[in-house]
């Protein structure tokens, strides 16, 4: 994995996935918002890190008993001893929720070896135990039975999908209230530049709306007007 700037990560703690998206869709990026998967818990900090994946294939019986976390090279506890500090784990469940893709024990784990969050597009056993925590944690529903009923952890940062978004180790991942979203690693400097910027922007504009300001020519900023209000805004916020 690249280590990204600080200045990269505390930007981008600055800015929304909805503004993330917009600035990737002006890069021809259409499909970064992955689907279906939602915060435990509301109004946590905004979470941001770079993506450490881990892969689940469908469970194979004869390849799955209990005993099987008693292997100390079980790849999903591995994972956990592994993520970097700062990274999200990024969990391919198969967009199933039928088993847990961990549960409070693991996503403990995580916290305290200061990972910044956790996301599958499958679910977590213990979720209002996981929600309490002060870590960031996305899924799709909350699951009771172990992943071993149904998932076989397969690969350790290698590309995943992740609720129809390929994911590859080293991605940025930024996460809010409103869900989570995958910023190419090659562009995530440039991406943080340009949201930041977008950010001020928009900061502007609500000001100027709730002061009475109609969003014709302002939002998009096309008058001349609102190019000079907007430069005179800087000057006295940023």
């Amino acid at each position: 994995m690249t280590d990204k700037s600080t200045s990269t990560v505390e930007k981008l703690k600055k800015v929304s996935t909805a503004t993330v998206a917009t600035c990737l869709f002006k890069k021809g990026l259409k499909n970064q918002f992955i689907q279906h998967v939602s915060p435990l818990k509301l109004g946590k900090p905004t979470m941001v890190g770079e993506a450490y994946t881990l892969r689940y294939i469908p469970a194979r019986e004869d390849l799955n008993p209990i005993e099987v976390f008693r292997d100390p090279k079980h790849l999903q506890r591995v994972a956990v001893e592994e993520c970097p500090e700062g990274a999200v784990m990024v969990i391919d469940s198969r967009q199933n929720a039928r088993a847990a893709s961990a549960g409070s024990i693991l996503v403990t784990r995580l916290m305290v070896r200061k990972a910044a969050g956790i996301v599958t597009d499958g679910g977590f056993r213990d979720s209002a135990e996981i929600a309490d925590l002060p870590f960031s944690s996305y899924h799709n529903r909350p699951s009771a039975p172990t992943n071993l009923t149904l998932h076989q952890a397969i690969a350790i940062n290698d590309p995943i999908g992740c609720g129809d978004v390929a994911v590859f180790p080293g991605d940025m991942v930024l996460g809010d209230d409103d869900g989570v979203i995958v910023i190419p690693a090659n562009i995530a400097d440039e991406v943080a530049d340009e949201c930041i910027q977008m950010t001020y922007y928009e900061d502007f504009v609500l000001e100027m709306v709730q002061g009475g300001e109609p969003v014709i020519g302002l939002y998009p900023m096309v008058s001349e007007e609102a190019k000079v209000k907007f430069e005179k805004w800087k000057l006295d916020n940023i």
